[in-house]
């Protein structure tokens, strides 16, 4: 059985003063089934890491570099995102493969190294709006799928977030039908390249303007086994609301 997973983005935001909100998180997280990560800026990692000592919270980054050190001026590498006390790397972000220019392939290599760190790495994948209207969303899904996991994947070491470009911050969200053909072929997909017991073991998370309201709604749909959330954890109360909704869904088999 897949444990559920709720895990947060802060994206460029978080300061010394949102600690309270991570401690919050702390507290509650003892009391869910639901697994808890949350991925603050990298300047919040150790002082996070300490917050969440002896709590059943992860922590995790949002991005790192391929190489494991060298002149990479503002980078960060996944040994580092480990010694700061992350188990968890985000990977492929939409807002980093288009703001940043990443491909399939440098997210791959991204992931490598994160694995070579004992990180477990969540790669986000998903389409644009115009890939979606003219019905190219299993395509390039698919596609990223195959060219942004290296090979030997694993449960332990992997983690993928469906994340549709469209639904990101903009409060669109897609259909439950929508989610569930794309969860379904990911999970084909992990199947076909990595056998049953792989793709039976791997968490697969729907993000993109999720929020409280939604939620359950979302988590009703087979083959979800969680949220990467990107606004809403920002607040303990928002995002502690999510991961209750995750802990009322039906478990995922």
């Amino acid at each position: 059985m897949r444990r559920k997973l709720a895990a947060g983005n802060w994206k460029m935001n978080g300061t010394a003063k949102m600690l309270g909100e991570a401690r919050a998180m702390a507290e509650a997280g003892a009391k869910l089934r639901t697994e808890l990560l949350v991925c603050p800026p990298a300047t919040l990692l150790s002082r996070m890491a300490e917050t969440f000592a002896g709590a059943p919270v992860g922590l995790g980054g949002q991005d790192c570099h391929p190489a494991a050190s060298g002149a990479h001026t503002g980078d960060i590498s996944a040994d580092m995102l480990a010694d700061a006390g992350a188990s968890h790397v985000i990977l492929g972000h939409s807002e980093r493969r288009a703001g940043h220019g990443e491909s399939d392939a440098l997210v791959a290599a991204k992931a490598e190294a994160a694995w070579h760190a004992g990180l477990t790495a969540v790669v986000c994948l998903g389409e644009t709006l115009e890939e979606r209207e003219a019905g190219r969303t299993l395509e390039i899904v698919m596609g990223q799928l195959a060219s942004s996991v290296p090979d030997g994947a694993s449960p332990a070491r992997l983690v993928l977030a469906y994340e549709p470009v469209w639904a990101i911050g903009t409060g669109k969200v897609p259909t439950t039908e929508q989610i569930a053909e794309v969860h379904h072929a990911l999970r084909a997909g992990l199947a076909e390249r990595f056998g049953a017991a792989v793709a039976a073991g791997t968490r697969v998370l729907y993000g993109g303007s999720v929020k409280p309201s939604n939620a359950a709604e979302i988590f009703a749909v087979r083959d979800v086994d969680g949220a990467l959330v990107g606004g809403a954890s920002l607040k303990s109360e928002e995002f502690l609301a999510i991961a209750r909704a995750l802990d009322a869904a039906p478990d995922a088999t």
